[in-house]
C-alpha cells in the first residue's frame, strides 16, 4: 500500500506559513476562510485581542444548499455587512490554506462586492 499526503496536513501547514505573515489587528482585521466538503465560514478576527469580532457561514438561516459557489459569495456579502454594521472597512485577507480558487475565490469576490477592502 503507497502512503498518501494527508491533504488537511498541508493545508493546515500553508496556512501556517501565511499565519505567520500576516496578523489582524482592531485597526485592520483577519477575514479568515474554512471550507468543510458542505459548507463555508468566514470570520474577521482581532488578532491581537483574539476575538471573533463577525462571523457568516452557509450553515446559518436563509443559506439554502450548502456550500456551493453561490452561497460562498453570499456569505462573502453577508460579512461585508456584518463588518460594516461593525465599524469595519479594511481587512487582511486569509485563504487559510487553500487554493485562492472556487468558492474560496467567490466568497473574496462577494466581500468585496460589500464593501470590505482588501
Amino acid at each position: 500500500m503507497v502512503n498518501k499526503p494527508d491533504r488537511n496536513k498541508a493545508r493546515v501547514h500553508r496556512h501556517l506559513r501565511v499565519r505567520a505573515k500576516i496578523a489582524g489587528s482592531a485597526a485592520c482585521p483577519r477575514l479568515n476562510v474554512y471550507r468543510s466538503n458542505a459548507n463555508i465560514y468566514a470570520q474577521v478576527i482581532d488578532d491581537i485581542k483574539g476575538t471573533t469580532l463577525v462571523s457568516a457561514s452557509s450553515v446559518e438561516k436563509g443559506f439554502a444548499g450548502g456550500g456551493n459557489k453561490e452561497n460562498a459569495r453570499l456569505v462573502g456579502k453577508t460579512i461585508a455587512e456584518r463588518a460594516a454594521k461593525a465599524g469595519i472597512k479594511e481587512v487582511v485577507f486569509d485563504r487559510g490554506g487553500y487554493v485562492y480558487h472556487g468558492r474560496v475565490k467567490e466568497l473574496a469576490e462577494g466581500a468585496r462586492e460589500g464593501g470590505l477592502e482588501f
